[in-house]
């Protein structure tokens, strides 16, 4: 259900924030609506006692401020590099998270992957070669910047997990409430030392409508709704898992940009789509593969003597416990 969710929220807000981008091109100001969602949205339903937000110490305080700041930059170099490049083009660069995963948990994670996770990274990295070739929707700025989002992209889905399943284990709305308010001042801090806020006020002064008001509203609603859903289904299942779902939602995104922004893409663009994806999904499939075969390899398969006498001990004692 969670994952179900996810799909339908990602998939609909990377298509509406590529729209509202269009009327609203103010990449940093639109990340602070979200983000200011996000925080009232959180505060009301820890008001309402959805919630209880833990108790952390200095040091796990400044976890959580390092964790915002990728929080946001996250967020908003998307959509700074969305309002650069085709939504097309935007999916299939973004479809290289799983390279940037492996690279990243083998330079700081100090992981090792065998030849076929090695592999199957091949046609992802040829995929986006062949669709960047020719005629495309994008400048140089938005390939850099589409690049730099998806490494942080899997770095965060990465943080993400750990934070939520390891030591910390906090809640999903909990961790939002913490990154909310933290990346809204981020995002205000650099939408005016960038003099977007100025343009923005501009903007609102001349141009505003009640339409675009209300659509604004919408898409902050429909991102904190994604970011709880996106939380709660990264500590459900795992950020493989995110990976893999994500992969699914670019083939639509894909498929629905050339539909509604009516793009023009050739024959090896499309080979290259295609050829990106399905390593993507091969990525995956390999993946879960070997680490369903290490879950398996790592249970107990026999008992020692003692083992056993220890477990018949342990089955004696739980009985006389249900007796008393």
């Amino acid at each position: 259900m969670w994952l179900g969710a996810y799909f339908v929220l990602n998939l609909s807000l990377t298509l509406y924030n590529k729209a509202i981008l269009n009327d609203f091109s103010y990449p940093w100001s639109l990340t602070a609506i979200h983000t200011l969602c996000g925080s009232v949205g959180c505060y009301i339903l820890y008001m309402l006692g959805i919630f209880t937000p833990a108790k952390l110490n200095d040091n796990e305080n400044m976890v959580m401020l390092m964790f915002s700041v990728l929080y946001t930059i996250n967020i908003a170099i998307s959509n700074v590099s969305l309002n650069l490049v085709s939504v097309a083009f935007h999916q299939v660069i973004r479809a290289m998270t799983p390279v940037f995963t492996v690279m990243i948990s083998i330079v700081v994670l100090q992981k090792s992957y065998s030849r076929m996770i090695y592999l199957s990274l091949v046609p992802v990295v040829l995929g986006v070669a062949f669709a960047t070739i020719g005629e495309y929707d994008y400048t140089i700025l938005g390939f850099l910047l589409t690049v730099l989002g998806t490494m942080l992209a899997a770095v965060k889905t990465i943080v993400t997990n750990r934070v939520q399943v390891g030591r910390l284990k906090l809640h999903p709305l909990d961790l939002l409430l913490r990154m909310s308010p933290l990346a809204f001042i981020q995002c205000v801090f650099y939408s005016y030392t960038t003099g977007e806020l100025q343009r923005v006020r501009e903007f609102c002064h001349d141009n505003m409508t009640m339409s675009l008001a209300a659509g604004l509203f919408v898409n902050g609603a429909i991102a904190f709704a994604l970011n709880i859903v996106s939380f709660t289904a990264n500590k459900k299942t795992s950020a493989l898992t995110m990976t893999v779902a994500g992969n699914v939602k670019q083939v639509l995104s894909i498929i629905l940009a050339v539909i509604i922004f009516k793009l023009n893409i050739n024959l090896t663009n499309s080979f290259g789509i295609a050829l990106t994806l399905l390593g993507g999904a091969w990525y995956g499939n390999v993946e879960m593969t070997e680490k369903a075969k290490a879950n398996a390899s790592i249970l107990p398969t026999s008992k020692s003597p003692s083992s056993a006498a220890n477990d018949h001990a342990g089955t004696l004692s739980e009985k006389k416990s249900d007796r008393l």
